[in-house]
Order: structure tokens, then C-alpha cells, then sequence
């Protein structure tokens, strides 16, 4: 295990520390969560600087980033439309795009294509819009302006609006395999 590896990890980890933090009844619950899905989310950046920096990637840690980025997601904007049911609509496009991305990689890598699927700007785009909305919204409460969450809302849709983008330019880059019988 590697210290790449090992931040990879530390996210995945994380995820339950959000949850019961986020569900503390106490005055600064929501600052808490909000600070430690940040410190998960910086996470990514650190893996990735990390398995560079000390020449210590992996099949491992390439195979776990991108789950731990899902996880990650995918459980907190579940726990998020369970407090902001109109979240639901945002919640299932950015869900659903996370797995059709990844079956389009994984079968565009059995064809030995994975390059004309590779993270683009659009992906990365859509990461960080991603995160700042889920930390707004976890920081939002009824002690803070309604500003707040208004913000994390319109942050989340916009999340899910370039969630469709960048999949479509995906689905662009890989149109003539798809076509293809083999």
C-alpha cells in the first residue's frame, strides 16, 4: 500500500465521517461535514499528485480512484435528496451519467480504446462544480442565509447540466465503436 494508495483509501473512508457528522444534532454539524467532504474531495487532487510525484502509480490506484470518486458522490447527493427531495432530478442525472461513463470506459478499455474516452476538461469541469454544490449544500441550515442553499442548488443543477455535456462529448468520442458490431 502506497501513500497514493493510501489518500485514495482515506476518501472511502471518509464518506461514513460525513454522514454522522452531517446528522450530529449539534450547532456546527454542517460545517463539519462541509469541511470533511472538502478534505475527501482534496483527496482526489492528492492521490493523483502523489502517485506522480513519488512514481507510485498502480493498477490498484487506478482502478480505485475513480470508484472512490463515485462512491463518494453518489452517497452524498443520496443523503442530500433525503434532506432536499428536489434534488432528486439533479441527483439521478449526475448518478446515472457516473455509470454510463464508466460501462462506456470499461468497454471502450476491452477494445483497446480507452484513450478516446480519457478524462477531458469537460470531466474535470463537472468534478469541481460537483463538489463545491455537495459542500454547499452539506454547509446549508436553516442558521445560515437562504442564499446558501439557493447557491447549492443552482451549483447541483449546473453539475447536472455538464453532467450531460461532458458524457455526450464521451459518447461523441466513442460513436464509431459503438456503431461497430465487434
Amino acid at each position: 500500500m502506497n501513500w497514493a494508495n493510501l489518500a485514495t483509501l482515506s476518501r472511502v473512508v471518509l464518506i461514513p465521517v460525513v454522514i454522522y457528522c452531517y446528522h450530529l444534532d449539534t450547532e456546527f454539524s454542517h460545517v463539519l461535514a462541509a469541511i470533511l467532504f472538502a478534505i475527501a474531495s482534496l483527496t482526489d487532487w492528492l492521490d493523483g499528485y502523489l502517485a506522480r510525484k513519488l512514481d507510485q502509480t498502480s493498477e490498484f490506484g487506478a482502478f480505485l480512484d475513480p470508484v472512490a470518486d463515485k462512491l463518494l458522490v453518489a452517497v452524498m447527493v443520496i443523503m442530500l435528496v433525503s434532506v432536499y427531495p428536489s434534488l432528486l432530478l439533479a441527483a439521478g442525472i449526475i448518478i446515472a451519467r457516473e455509470i454510463l461513463v464508466s460501462a462506456l470506459r470499461e468497454w471502450m478499455a476491452s477494445k483497446g480504446k480507452r484513450d478516446k474516452v480519457a478524462v477531458a476538461f469537460s470531466g474535470k469541469l463537472k468534478t469541481t462544480v460537483q463538489m463545491l454544490a455537495i459542500m454547499t449544500l452539506l454547509l446549508a441550515n436553516p442558521t445560515l442565509p437562504e442564499w446558501v442553499l439557493m447557491l447549492g442548488y443552482g451549483l447541483i443543477y449546473l453539475a447536472a447540466v455538464l453532467s450531460i455535456s461532458s458524457m455526450w462529448q464521451y459518447f461523441q468520442g466513442a460513436w464509431a465503436d459503438l456503431q461497430s458490431k465487434s
